[in-house]
């Protein structure tokens, strides 16, 4: 049964940091016998839900899987729809971001983005810059392997020029060289539409993270949906290996 407020014991152990594969738009459409587009509509209206109820709660990062490079093979009008929303959703929600003080960053081949996708994407983050609440991260274009093959590629040209021992290369140099350097490693990995797969997202960085997988398809994920998870992370016992 789901409830619209954390228990005493969630709020004293929520995660630092919440990752979310926003799975299940097409098939919510699919359903409802409506275009895949639709769908899409309605899942930003729950990352808009999510985003704004992560900073109430006192999330301090939240990571929303919103395109990866897979899609791209997606047939060309569905593509050129969802570009077409990502503009708009960032210009509308920018100023309600900036109200809430959050902070947005991006990860991903952002260069494969449209120009006006990847203009208005450099617009919202100045604006939200100088923000210290939630900081929103999303993943545009993006893929776990990728990420590793560039700081697999980073870490050999370093390596090349004399600038790092090879000896010395460890697991902090590798995280040192990710995509998400300068943020801690997701300690919740929620994953909507019963699906039990992590899709090429943040392979590294979920390596401990809690994994809570729901069956509800993205569009009808909310706050609710959100405070079930963490009320789940909060009754796991994170042994990170050990006993």
């Amino acid at each position: 049964m789901t409830t619209s407020h954390l228990s005493a014991e969630a709020k004293g152990t929520l995660p630092q940091h919440v990752a979310i594969i926003m799975d299940g738009n097409g098939r919510w459409a699919k359903q409802r016998h409506l275009p895949r587009v639709e769908g899409h509509r309605r899942g930003a209206e729950s990352a808009r839900t999510i985003i704004r109820a992560a900073g109430e709660l006192g999330i301090k990062y939240l990571t929303l899987y919103a395109f990866s490079t897979e899609n791209w093979s997606r047939p060309k009008d569905e593509v050129d729809t969802l570009m077409k929303y990502l503009v708009q959703y960032l210009k509308r929600e920018t100023p309600d971001l900036h109200k809430n003080n959050v902070r947005l960053q991006v990860i991903g081949q952002i260069w494969r983005l449209p120009e006006n996708v990847q203009e208005q994407i450099r617009k919202s983050i100045a604006a939200l810059d100088k923000n210290n609440g939630l900081t929103l991260i999303l993943a545009l274009s993006y893929s776990g392997r990728a990420e590793l093959v560039d700081a697999v590629r980073a870490i050999a040209a370093k390596a090349k020029e004399g600038r790092i021992d090879p000896a010395d290369i460890n697991e902090r140099v590798i995280s040192e060289h990710l995509h998400t350097r300068n943020w801690p490693d997701p300690d919740l990995l929620i994953r909507t539409s019963g699906e039990m797969r992590v899709s090429n997202f943040l392979l590294w960085q979920i390596s401990y993270a809690e994994f809570v997988l729901t069956p509800t398809l993205w569009p009808d994920f909310r706050k609710p949906q959100l405070i079930e998870a963490l009320e789940e992370y909060t009754r796991r016992h994170r042994r990170f290996g050990g006993l």
